[in-house]
């Protein structure tokens, strides 16, 4: 299971002490807004602000409705702000669940801080 953690000088630094470490989800679209985090995880997340290098914002049609998605650069010089929220294995797994219908797949990026997390983007990213 990817664990994400913070990278300082090239050495991975657990993100918090303990047997249990807990995911991290970068967000650049909606599950950053209060009534999605409401209905999916049953409570507002905690997060902060980071980006996600080497990737660029575009819109996805799906059906009749327009999704923002993030694909990657062929450069490195673009980045994707968002917010990165630290969440449990059970509220990953919801985000999984919400994230589904549109055809988001989930992969692990390193963010612009030097913290790992996860990342949805869509299947042709």
């Amino acid at each position: 299971v990817f664990r994400p953690a913070y990278r300082t000088a090239g050495i991975s630094v657990p993100a918090r002490a303990g047997p249990a470490l807990m995911p991290r989800l970068f967000s650049y679209g909606s599950l950053r807004e209060t009534r999605v985090q409401l209905a999916t995880f049953g409570r507002v997340l905690a997060g902060r602000e980071d980006a996600l290098p080497g990737f660029e914002l575009c819109t996805v049609q799906r059906g009749e409705r327009q999704l923002t998605n993030v694909v990657r650069r062929k450069d490195t010089h673009g980045h994707v702000p968002g917010m990165v929220f630290e969440i449990s294995d059970a509220e990953l797994a919801a985000a999984d669940e919400y994230e589904r219908p549109d055809a988001y797949t989930r992969i692990p990026v390193q963010l612009t801080w030097g913290i790992e997390a996860w990342v949805f983007v869509g299947a042709a990213s």
